[in-house]
C-alpha cells in the first residue's frame, strides 16, 4: 500500500484532532514510526489497522470516521491538490459523477504507483446513481459517501448522498435534487495574471 494513503489518516488526525491524538493512534496501529513515510510502500492491512485505531482512540464508529476522512480529503484546505484533482472531472457535478469511473486512471497519471481501488458508476434513473469503490484492504462505502456529500457541496449541487440498499447493490447512492442550488467554490485551472 502507497504510503500517501496511509499518510491521509494521520494529516487527518492531526489537522482536527491535534498532534497528541496522532501520536496515540500511531502506537496503537503499531506503525513503525509516528510520521508515515508518503513515498514508502506499506503492508496492506495498514490502512485498515491505522482507521481501527484511530476509531477507537477517538470514540468514534469507523464508518463514521471513514465519512470524515472522505469529507476532509476534499473541503479542508490543506487538502487543495486532491480537490484540484476531482474538480478536473466536469464543469457540474452530473459530469464529475459520470467521470468518477476514470478517476484512477487521473491518479495514475500523477503517481503511477498509488494503486487506488477502482470506482464503477452505474446511472440507475434520472440524476440517480449508484457509485462503489472494490477495495479489498477495507469497505470504502463511509470514505466514498463523505467525498461525494463534500463534492456535490464544491459544485453546489443539491444532492441526497447515502448507502446504496442492498437490493440496489453494494455502493452510495446520490440522488441529484438540483445541480446549480448554489453558486458552489471558485475553480480555476490557473489564475489570471495581472
Amino acid at each position: 500500500m502507497h504510503g500517501l494513503i496511509v499518510r491521509s489518516v494521520q494529516s487527518f488526525v492531526t489537522d482536527v484532532y491535534g498532534a497528541a491524538q496522532w501520536q496515540r493512534v500511531a502506537a496503537r496501529a503499531d506503525l513503525p514510526t509516528s510520521d508515515v513515510e508518503a513515498m514508502m510502500r506499506y503492508a496492506d492491512d495498514v490502512f485498515a489497522r491505522t482507521v481501527s485505531a484511530a476509531a477507537k482512540i477517538l470514540d468514534k464508529p469507523v464508518d463514521g470516521l471513514l465519512e470524515d476522512l472522505g469529507t476532509y480529503l476534499v473541503s479542508h484546505r490543506s487538502m487543495g491538490r486532491i480537490r484540484r484533482l476531482l474538480r478536473f472531472g466536469g464543469a457540474d457535478f452530473v459530469e464529475f459523477i459520470e467521470s468518477l469511473d476514470d478517476l484512477v486512471g487521473r491518479a495514475h497519471l500523477a503517481m503511477p504507483d498509488l494503486g487506488l481501488p477502482a470506482i464503477q458508476v452505474r446511472a440507475v434513473g434520472p440524476g440517480l446513481y449508484i457509485v462503489s469503490c472494490a477495495w479489498a484492504a477495507m469497505d470504502l462505502t463511509a470514505l466514498l459517501t463523505g467525498a461525494l456529500r463534500a463534492m456535490a457541496d464544491d459544485y453546489g449541487a443539491l444532492a441526497m448522498v447515502d448507502a446504496a440498499p442492498a437490493s440496489k447493490g453494494a455502493g452510495v447512492r446520490v440522488t441529484l435534487l438540483s445541480s446549480a442550488f448554489t453558486p458552489g467554490r471558485s475553480f480555476e485551472l490557473r489564475r489570471a495574471r495581472p
